[in-house]
């Protein structure tokens, strides 16, 4: 019996990775998932050569009359509702694809024709519908997803949707570049931050934060410092966990895998605020991203969030 199967890509800063998803299960094919690493200061022509290429591995794996689209959970600026480039180079990462078509470029590419569907949504969005489809925060109709790594990634999820323009939230749902401390939460609540903070108590430089999670255990510095980060975020997040009726929280990252580190803090300080809300660490992790980037190809989904993309 024909199945249909979608191709979910997660774009970060210097790779790419892909997986088929079984539309009607949301079931992750494991044994299609592809990556490859690149260079994202490379031509637009190389980019596309490694994107298209990566895809192609999946495809191998899958009898082609049987996808029916190619979902993308790609980082911003992205103009997610035309599929065309926006970066000019100000976060550092793909400035000469810039106006670029990009669903054009990789039909192109792989030989597809017109009407074969390419869709685009923001990478942490895509994580969150991904927990809300399959994951952590099914059973919520109110949730936050973020992601904890190199940046601060937020989603907003109400019935299944994202909510990027409501006063619930922040605006486009974005939390990183809101205010926190002497600067945005941005710079607090990454890996940079956790780098920073460590560099300025103790003297030593890491590289990362799992050089100060190996440490916590033995070392009052870094220890402290994950209680800190428990009690922040928090706080931080106190202000939309009240105006958006927030149910639970997922975390995905890496810094997220560090959580038993700062669960106490962060429980200790929802609970003192009287905020009854589920915290959990995403299981599904990539994976999350593959299959909420691969449900945009499921045409009744897509009718309901394309107008969220203008906002985005």
């Amino acid at each position: 019996m024909k199945r249909e199967v979608a191709i979910g890509v997660d774009i970060g800063g210097s790779h790419i990775s892909c997986a088929a998803i079984d539309l009607s299960t949301k079931q992750y094919l494991k044994y299609t998932f592809a990556e490859n690493e690149l260079d994202n200061h490379a031509s637009s022509e190389i980019i596309i050569g490694i994107w298209g290429d990566t895809i192609k591995r999946t495809i191998e794996f899958i009898e082609k009359e049987n996808i029916v689209g190619i979902g993308f959970a790609m980082p911003g600026p992205f103009d997610y509702e035309k599929g065309i480039s926006l970066f000019t180079g100000q976060n550092g990462k793909y400035e000469n694809t810039c106006g670029l078509d990009v669903s054009e470029e990789l039909r192109k590419y792989l030989n597809l024709p017109k009407s074969f569907k390419i869709r685009f949504i923001n990478d942490a969005t895509a994580f969150a519908i991904g927990e809300d489809q399959a994951g952590k925060a099914m059973l919520f109709d109110r949730s936050l997803s973020i992601t904890l790594g190199t940046g601060f990634g937020s989603a907003f999820i109400k019935n299944g949707l994202p909510i990027v323009d409501s006063e619930e939230v922040p605006e486009q749902g974005c939390v990183w570049h809101l205010p926190f401390e002497d600067g945005i939460a941005d710079d607090y609540f990454s890996t940079r931050g956790f780098i920073n903070r460590f560099y300025k108590r103790s003297g030593k430089k890491v590289s990362g934060v799992k050089e100060i999670v190996d440490l916590a255990d033995n070392n009052p510095i870094a220890s402290s410092l994950f209680t800190e980060f428990g009690k922040n975020l928090g706080w931080f997040l106190k202000p939309w966990i009240e105006k958006f009726g927030m149910e639970t929280l997922v975390m995905g990252g890496n810094i997220s895998r560090a959580y038993p580190l700062f669960e106490e803090s962060l429980n200790t300080f929802l609970k003192k605020e009287s905020l009854p809300l589920k915290v959990s660490v995403s299981e599904l992790k990539e994976t999350a991203s593959f299959i909420g980037s691969a449900t945009l190809i499921d045409d009744s989904y897509y009718e309901k969030v394309k107008p969220i993309l203008k906002k985005m």
